[in-house]
């Protein structure tokens, strides 16, 4: 899953940016601030894989950009937000991944979702994901999970097979380590797209492959069940009744 957070104090910009993520179903909105400083906790407590920011603030940007690079082992990429092109050889010598202009051109805007999102896409070489419990390591292929779904502070891995593997942390511990084809769609479930065969928008409920339950979705996650059927929608051919 490609996550990214937004710093920028004008809504109307930060809400046009997100308007354009939210189309594809890759990226997870982490939320938005008006300032670098106010973005500390989501950053070193979510780890967004890409933060917009706006770069006519503070003269302290940097630093905190510095910061960011030193304390974290996969420090995000930058897309910088700006009314000039002052900044744009500074950004692009600190290895920025983009440098937008103010107001937000959309299809500029789309190119750099699109060009991060293959690259963010690029790096998802590891299909196993290894759960760890004292001494036992079990390696699960991620293109056999079906769902997760939450049980107090442990979480239930229900595969393909019929089997069901238990890791002894939160859902939310693993919403952001699975691939872009998991998607939380309640506060007790993560399901795997690729398994995803019915959405029911009238009773708030969904049905996989190879489990005879339904899945309930809450409103919530709206956002995210949107992704989901457009992911599935753009895979389909489609026929309207």
């Amino acid at each position: 899953m490609c996550t990214y957070f937004i710093i920028e104090p004008n809504k109307k910009i930060a809400s046009d940016i997100k308007r354009v993520f939210d189309e594809f179903p890759d990226f997870k909105y982490l939320g938005t601030s008006a300032t670098i400083e106010a973005s500390q906790e989501i950053i070193y407590t979510e780890y967004p894989k890409l933060l917009l920011v706006d770069f006519d603030q503070s003269n302290n940007l940097f630093s905190h950009i510095n910061e960011i690079k030193q304390y974290l082992d996969n420090p995000p990429k930058f897309i910088a937000l700006s009314t000039t092109t002052d900044m744009a050889y500074i950004a692009i010598k600190n290895n920025f991944f983009d440098y937008l202009i103010k107001p937000i051109n959309e299809l500029e805007l789309r190119k750099a979702a699109l060009r991060f999102k293959k690259k963010c896409n690029s790096k998802r070489v590891k299909k196993n994901l290894c759960l760890k419990s004292y001494k036992d390591y079990h390696y699960i292929d991620t293109e056999e999970i079906v769902l997760l779904k939450a049980d107090n502070n442990s979480t239930d891995f229900i595969l393909a097979n019929g089997s069901t593997v238990i890791a002894y942390k939160t859902l939310k511990t693993f919403e952001t380590l699975l691939p872009s084809n998991f998607v939380r769609i309640h506060k007790s479930y993560i399901v795997n797209i690729d398994y995803v065969n019915r959405v029911n928008y009238g009773k708030n409920m969904c049905s996989v492959r190879d489990i005879a339950e339904s899945i309930p979705f809450t409103k919530t996650y709206m956002n995210n069940i949107e992704r989901l059927t457009r992911s599935l929608s753009e895979s389909s051919v489609l026929s309207l009744n």
